[in-house]
């Protein structure tokens, strides 16, 4: 039944989810504003239920991957996920599209941590540290071949690559309960199982290890701004592409292809992107990903700026990809950014309360945009998105200048001799 190894397991997660979701989410925007009809607010409040969703529920799910099993945790994750992904599909209007936010919302808290915790305990640290690399990676290419499948699929029928892929993401469940292993997995003692005190207890120390580093307090509010300006663009780009152009229909398909080719594009550039940040920042010295967290940041919040205004589609278009790419490198860079001498017995702690600080700065963001929304345009609400990000800067500045190391007898610093990564 288990002759399937782990890190087989694993990668097959990584490419299946990696391919449906990709499949999707090239869609579902056209979908949510076409099909669907949703208003701009409309759009905003469904990106916030889903961010409620994942804030309220994040640490509840994840005490059934502590408690339990974390195999358990990520089956019923992926089955909740592919539901809710049917349920939008299915049923394009707002009540309908807020309630499936809702469901995969809750299945995505299922297997955040779930999963890197259990092919961790599976296969051990070292190993699993490559492997995610490695899945990454596998995930990446995955990511385009959904694409591609979302503009064959999605030829007479917006809805179908949503449709396609929920199944494809309901698979995964059912197919994880016969495939995937779990022989080192050791459940927290019954009583140390109650919840809601032991959670309040991991929180306090996560916050206090965050309060003790005066450089991780100011990444939690670089981590906020971040979460504050992202639901705007996130929700409206595509209403702002298709209310400003004439999109070029490709290969008859209602634009499907269009938004297909460019996420691929969007990928491909990702990647090239990725390569050049692992070349020339040095990720173990938080100086040099401080640099490179200012000037990702402010790029993003100029070419976003610029995306907003352009009259021209192929600016717009070519500010888009540059968005897509400098966002994409500044998870990996944040991550490593925090991680830089954390206690090992609070590092899953601390990384979960920025997720939830993001979390939260898009609830916070959400409605300020909504209703930026409801009394000018779309428009104004990417500009403002663009401007709720540059506050990040200052705190950027400031985490910077809080991680220059002490001078130890005189001697230079070497830090400051490093030019900034180009």
């Amino acid at each position: 039944m288990n002759r399937i190894s782990p890190s087989r397991v694993y990668l097959f997660i990584e490419f299946a989810a990696s391919a449906c979701f990709s499949m999707m989410f090239v869609v579902t925007s056209l979908y949510e504003a076409t099909i669907a009809g949703l208003t701009p607010v409309q759009l905003i409040l469904v990106g916030t239920a889903l961010e409620i969703s994942a804030f309220v529920f994040e640490v509840p799910t994840g005490i059934v991957a502590d408690v339990y099993s974390r195999r358990l945790s990520i089956i019923i994750g992926y089955v909740l996920m592919g539901i809710g992904f049917l349920v939008e599909g299915l049923f394009p209007a707002f009540i309908p599209i807020l309630l499936a936010q809702i469901i995969w919302g809750l299945g995505y808290t299922f297997t955040s941590g779930a999963t890197q915790a259990w092919i961790t305990d599976e296969i051990g640290e070292e190993d699993a540290n490559k492997l995610f690399l490695r899945g990454m990676r596998v995930g990446l290419y995955a990511s385009l071949i959904g694409m591609a499948l979302a503009a064959l699929v999605g030829v007479n029928n917006v809805a179908m690559p949503i449709l396609v892929g929920a199944g494809g993401v309901l698979s995964i469940g059912v197919i994880l309960i016969f495939i995937m292993p779990e022989k080192n997995f050791h459940p927290t003692p019954r009583e140390d199982r109650n919840t809601w005190q032991h959670m309040w207890h991991t929180f306090k120390q996560g916050a206090e290890a965050v309060r003790s580093k005066p450089r991780l307090l100011s990444i939690v509010g670089v981590g906020l701004f971040y979460g504050i300006y992202s639901e705007g663009f996130d929700r409206l780009w595509v209403k702002h592409l298709l209310d400003q152009f004439s999109l070029p229909i490709l290969f008859g398909n209602n634009q499907v292809a269009f938004f297909a080719v460019l996420r691929a594009a969007g990928a491909l550039l990702t990647i090239l992107a990725v390569h050049v940040v692992e070349k020339r920042v040095d990720s173990t010295n938080p100086i040099a990903i401080g640099r490179a967290m200012f000037v990702v940041t402010a790029l993003i919040s100029v070419a976003m700026l610029g995306f907003a205004l352009s009259p021209l589609l192929f600016l717009s278009l070519a500010l888009y990809l540059v968005l897509d790419a400098l966002r994409d490198v500044r998870i990996p860079l944040q991550t490593a950014w925090v991680n830089q001498k954390l206690d090992s017995k609070v590092r899953a702690t601390v990384h979960s309360m920025f997720g939830q600080v993001d979390a939260i700065g898009q609830m916070l963001g959400g409605p300020v945009v909504a209703m930026i929304a409801v009394f000018g345009s779309t428009l104004a609400s990417l500009v403002t998105s663009s401007l709720l990000l540059t506050p990040a800067l200052f705190f950027v500045s400031r985490a910077n200048s809080e991680s220059r190391p002490e001078p130890i007898e005189g001697s230079v610093d070497e830090v400051e001799n490093e030019s900034l990564p180009t």
